[in-house]
């Protein structure tokens, strides 16, 4: 559990470098909410036709009691609407990450230049991150799929789907999170997925911190720019390379 907790604390770390480089951090947060308010509203406009779309998925429970059929009707909407959730976190992630490719790549950039030694340099461009963001996609929908069927439990369903769902999209968005600082090192998708099996709990604590935070509403624009600082150092140690950050705040 320390190196769990160590990976939440990177989390922590990245939310530093608002001191640091206030400027630099600050551009990201337009990205952010942009996507931030197109889910918003996608989530709200869903819940407000989650019942109607609850019933049409269900009309074999019109002929059962009234209280079975609430039941039934309570638990697959709130798993709809977990599953709708967890999607729409990495979904966030994916899709900020290729609006606001410029100016988290100065986040980036800000973080190795600050810890020292030369920036990395293997090209790192829109259609990377654009094909990373597809792929994060695909991971996402299959833990939303998870939580929601976890969900589906009685009783506990509902704090089980929340848990299943926070740990393997904590881990999909490290991954992605993550990804630029390695690719940029010359680590292709094999080398890079074997760095995080490698520091796997360490990698899963700042990735759930990540999901845990972007589920406070409207905190995500204003993690986001600390979540891919903190990845850049997460990456620094998935790759073996330490440093010191500066006293002071460049200018």
């Amino acid at each position: 559990m320390r190196e769990f907790w160590r990976g939440a604390g990177t989390l922590i770390d990245g939310f530093r470098w608002w001191r640091r480089r206030p400027g630099v951090m600050a551009a990201g947060l337009a990205p952010a909410a942009i996507v931030g308010a197109v889910l918003t509203g996608a989530l709200i406009a869903l819940g407000f036709a989650l019942p109607g779309l609850v019933e049409l998925l269900t009309p074999f429970a019109d002929g059962w009691g009234e209280l079975a059929a609430s039941a039934l009707r309570w638990a697959i909407g709130l798993a709809l609407m977990g599953g709708a959730v967890v999607l729409a976190i990495v979904t966030f992630t994916a899709l900020t990450l290729v609006v606001g490719e410029p100016f988290y790549d100065r986040i980036w950039r800000s973080v190795e230049q600050d810890l020292g030694g030369r920036v990395p340099d293997v090209a790192y461009g829109i259609g990377h991150s654009v094909r990373d963001a597809v792929g994060l996609f695909g991971k996402g929908l299959l833990a939303a799929l998870a939580a929601g069927a976890v969900a589906l439990v009685p009783v506990a369903g509902g704090a089980a789907g929340a848990v299943v769902g926070a740990l393997l999209n904590g881990r999909v968005i490290a991954d992605e999170l993550s990804s630029r600082g390695l690719t940029a090192r010359g680590l292709d998708a094999q080398q890079r997925a074997a760095l995080l099996r490698r520091s796997r709990a360490r990698v899963l604590g700042f990735g759930v911190a990540v999901h845990v935070c972007f589920l406070v509403p409207f905190a995500a624009i204003a993690v986001m720019p600390a979540a891919v600082a903190g990845a850049a150092l997460l990456s620094r140690h998935l790759a073996g390379e330490v440093g010191t950050p500066p006293r002071r705040a460049q200018p």
